[in-house]
């Protein structure tokens, strides 16, 4: 099975993740290829596998894959066909982490296969807190993410679920029910 979990940057959806990949042994994150420059302690074939621009557009060429998107000018984001394939070889159900428009058209893809959940913030103001409090980007790159995450909330009703992350202890009991009625 596959479960795609997309969000607005900033509402909680990879902190439900890990908590997903933590609490159920049978399941394993497809790590994304992307263009962008690791952030912090990132490594390569851990949280992304960082690549060129050119290699990510010749990849495209290639069709190697599944989904993929231009999310920011000159910044690329993909899911590999291979990297689902090393999952499913090990016996467990694929996660993507990916943001909406690649979460969108995963769910195509796989339709029934998939189940397909959108992590909401309870709000914009709600959300510009979260990502003012980060402290990792500039006032302007913070504006940019909002605007965005606005479109990306209308596309919220093309999701299988809507799970609001106003209080993370709910979030995370809804989740694993979600989860566990989708698995069984």
């Amino acid at each position: 099975m596959i479960l795609i979990f997309s969000a607005p940057s900033g509402s909680g959806k990879s902190t439900l993740v890990q908590h997903l990949l933590e609490t159920r042994q049978d399941m394993e994150l497809s790590i994304s290829a992307t263009t962008r420059a690791p952030r912090g302690q990132e490594q390569d074939g851990r949280e992304y596998y960082f690549i060129s621009q050119d290699r990510f557009e010749q990849l495209i060429r290639e069709d190697a894959f599944v989904e993929w998107q231009q999310v920011y000018k000159g910044t690329y984001y993909g899911t590999l066909r291979s990297e689902i394939e090393r999952i499913e070889r090990a016996g467990h159900h694929v996660v993507f982490d990916i943001d909406v428009k690649g979460g969108i058209n995963v769910k195509r893809m796989f339709g029934d296969r998939a189940r397909a959940i959108f992590i909401a913030p309870p709000s914009i103001d709600a959300l510009r807190q979260r990502l003012t409090g980060r402290g990792t980007d500039s006032p302007e790159k913070i504006e940019e993410r909002l605007a965005k995450a606005e479109i990306e909330m209308a596309d919220a009703p093309l999701f299988d679920t809507i799970l609001v992350n106003d209080d993370l202890a709910t979030a995370k009991r809804e989740l694993d029910k979600e989860v566990a009625a989708f698995i069984k």
